[in-house]
């Protein structure tokens, strides 16, 4: 009985088929490849999702990421390469290092189905191959599901603006783009009447070699947020030092705090640190490479006199 046939007969027992799918060895030859191919720049990134949802395909391959329910498993995007020839090797997985984590990745989730992206049918092919997948058994083009006036409007966006989509959710590509994200994007699509709806969310972003510049932000912004939190947390009575230094792909931020008498000193500190972190990347949508906070003095709130 084939894995499908499993998931048809039981579909509810997901501890059964992981079991199963876990223990059977991966077998390159059976997956099933489809690709979606388009002029860059026409919305193929923007309908990769859809595609692969209409046709039950689990995996995507767009850009040097390997994506599988809508999060980004495997693989470094080529958007992040400094020169677009650099973009294309990455795509292409020219590299052994590239290739061997993308296949480490096969053999630990062992697809059945993938979607490869790509500029033209030779390049999702060399894909396939430098890969070790089989030949593409369907070819979907981006003339079969946009019209000439959305790739014109796509292609107008990429042009003017240096903008690009990446098929996953903000929070999954954030540490992909620290730097260069642009604004998420959420798409609602319905299927059909009694077919569940197609919802998904995108990030746009701009690639480090668009000729419009990098997304940056002010170390006062940084400087703000930090303050802010520490004036909010009941284990420092105030910051002494800050230093923000600004990395292009993160942020090194070095502090000296004064520490409220009472409080136990790691246990305050770790907690402002772990905050600290998911606040700079929610609101900044930067990597915070490290965060250093060091208590350098104590201080002892006056006693109230009692009536």
């Amino acid at each position: 009985m084939l894995l499908k046939d499993l998931k048809e007969k039981f579909p509810k027992d997901n501890a059964i088929i992981r079991d199963l799918k876990e223990k059977m060895p991966f077998q390159p030859n059976k997956v099933k490849v489809y690709s979606f191919v388009g002029p860059s720049g026409t919305g193929k990134s923007y309908r990769a999702q859809m595609v692969a949802s209409e046709r039950n395909i689990e995996f995507i391959i767009d850009d040097g990421l390997l994506v599988y329910n809508n999060q980004v498993i495997a693989g470094e995007s080529a958007k992040k390469a400094p020169t677009k020839i650099e973009t294309v090797k990455h795509a292409l997985f020219y590299s052994d290092e590239e290739k061997q984590a993308i296949m480490k990745a096969f053999k630990k989730y062992k697809p059945q189905s993938i979607l490869l992206l790509g500029t033209s049918d030779g390049m999702v092919d060399k894909i396939a191959a430098n890969l070790g997948l089989p030949a593409i058994s369907e070819r979907i083009y981006i003339t079969d599901v946009a019209t000439e006036q959305e790739m014109k409007t796509a292609r107008k966006i990429r042009v003017t603006e240096g903008k690009h989509v990446i098929p996953v959710p903000t929070f999954e590509i954030k540490k992909q783009f620290s730097g260069y994200l642009l604004d998420p994007l959420q798409i609602f699509k319905s299927k059909g009447k009694g077919q569940k709806p197609y919802i998904s969310e995108k990030s746009i972003i701009r690639p480090t070699f668009s000729y419009l510049g990098n997304f940056t932000i002010s170390d006062a912004v940084f400087r703000q947020i930090l303050d802010y939190l520490a004036n909010n947390t009941p284990a420092i009575h105030r910051v002494i030092k800050m230093r923000v230094n600004n990395l292009g792909e993160g942020v090194n931020v070095y502090m000296e705090v004064e520490i409220v008498y009472g409080f136990n000193v790691v246990e305050g500190l770790n907690t402002f640190k772990d905050k600290a972190k998911k606040e700079i990347e929610k609101l900044t949508a930067m990597n915070v490479e490290r965060l250093e906070v060091v208590a350098k003095s104590l201080f002892i709130p006056e006693k109230r006199e009692e009536n």
